[in-house]
């Protein structure tokens, strides 16, 4: 076989047989197909796509790419979510330690930025010493001992994931769906879960901007997932304006914590209950989702779920007294607000400029390996359905790279929209696909 030839096959919309798709994973994993031919791979599947056969073969390729967490000897139910991206999204950093004081095991891998969309790990990077580059074995041992870690991809586990997705980031070919559903499930297979709810957002933020197309992921998503022979579920929340009111890395952090401590934005609150009791549901732990909710929250305000977060840090060589007092987390040395420009309501907050402007300030990459600025990002001041007044800052801007701030200044201030009438609330989860 030839890349070449794969790569013109699936150009014409050809579609390929599971033997071909195999090794061409192997090949780009062993370095024997270039960054440039896998590119032009890559922008062909957006263009033309793939079947579900071959959506099954991508993922099962890249999952075989390296080895696998094995979970099994952990007592327990293993669980695991995964977020299609988004801006503002801080729900893993509460939800792990979340579950795991609900007594489940949660063994989680997470990305970095991608696109306009920040990464947990770069989030949790942001607190001073904590390690997210570990090995298999201290993986396994840290979700026994204290049922919660997040690490990254590992050069061990899907390799093929973590060379696609850094190669996705800077070709344009992020919003594909067998693209996203092959990096998603290929990351669930090699974890170890039992059970795994799928976070599928739409809206300006979502690389699925219509409720249609998240609903149509969410389906590939749930039945390639259930035919990999894994429990999956997924709930389909709204990414029109950003969840919380941070966006960056410190940033993101500082949110999680207000939110674990029992305070922080309802928003962010209740996308990451929801998502917290369907595991539950799925776990066979809670009967219906309001009971699920219920629990998950009085683990909050008894202090259980900060205890369990205290812990993950600590585990992985961060300095807990950098979340005890968030002071201590990386701050910008330069900061300005954007001010609004009449008197009304905020009608719309647009999440995708937010996202774009956090890149700029620092907090997401423009080329391949750049650094991030853990203190950059957006502080929004007001949300939709916010009254404000002319000249009111609606946004503060945490600036990392000087040079971009202009255009970051002008990408917040156009993401606002004010108008002389209240909006109506508008849902957070709007659809549940699959699981129990």
């Amino acid at each position: 076989m030839r890349a070449v030839d794969l790569i013109e096959k699936k150009r014409d919309g050809v579609e390929l047989a599971p033997s071909e798709i195999r090794w061409l994973v192997e090949e780009y994993v062993a370095g024997r197909v270039p960054d440039y031919q896998m590119a032009a791979f890559l922008m062909a599947v957006y263009f033309r796509g793939m079947g579900e056969d071959e959506t099954v073969a991508l993922t099962q390729a890249m999952a075989e790419s390296g080895e696998r967490i094995d979970l099994s000897s952990i007592p327990g139910i293993k669980v695991d979510k995964h977020s299609t991206g988004g801006v503002g999204d801080t729900v893993t950093l509460v939800l792990v330690p979340l579950m795991a004081a609900a007594g489940l095991v949660v063994a989680k891998l997470s990305g970095r930025a991608l696109g306009h969309t920040g990464g947990t790990i770069d989030k949790l990077e942001a607190i001073p010493g904590l390690r997210t580059e570990l090995t298999l074995d201290e993986i396994r041992r840290q979700a026994e001992a204290i049922g919660a870690v997040v690490a990254d991809h590992t050069a061990d586990v899907v390799p093929a994931d973590r060379l696609l997705y850094e190669l996705r980031d800077v070709t344009g070919t992020v919003p594909s769906l067998p693209l996203i559903a092959s990096s998603v499930l290929s990351k669930k297979l090699a974890g170890g879960a039992d059970a795994i709810v799928l976070d599928v957002k739409c809206g300006d933020g979502a690389f699925m901007r219509t409720e249609s197309d998240a609903r149509a992921l969410a389906e590939t998503l749930v039945r390639v997932g259930n035919k990999l022979g894994k429990r999956f579920s997924a709930l389909i929340t709204a990414m029109d304006e950003p969840l919380g009111t941070m966006a960056g890395n410190a940033l993101e952090v500082r949110q999680a914590i207000e939110v674990l401590r029992g305070e922080g934005p309802a928003d962010l609150r209740e996308v990451t209950l929801a998502l917290g009791a369907e595991l539950l549901v799925l776990a066979g732990r809670a009967p219906t989702s309001a009971a699920g909710q219920e629990s998950l929250a009085a683990l909050i305000s008894s202090g259980k779920a900060w205890a369990k977060f205290r812990e993950l840090v600590a585990a992985q060589g961060g300095d807990v007294r950098a979340i005890e007092e968030p002071d201590r987390l990386p701050k910008a040395k330069q900061v300005a607000e954007v001010r609004a420009p009449s008197s009304g309501y905020v009608i719309e907050l647009r999440a995708h400029p937010i996202g774009v402007a956090c890149g700029l300030l620092g907090a997401g990459r423009e080329v391949k390996g750049q650094a991030v600025d853990p203190a950059a990002g957006v502080e929004l001041l007001a949300k939709v359905g916010d009254e404000v007044e002319r000249g009111q800052p609606v946004a503060r801007l945490h600036i990392g790279r000087p040079d971009r701030f202009p255009e970051a200044e002008e990408l917040v201030a156009g993401a606002y929209t004010i108008g002389p009438d209240r909006p109506a609330p508008r849902p957070l989860v709007l659809g549940r696909i699959g699981g129990r």
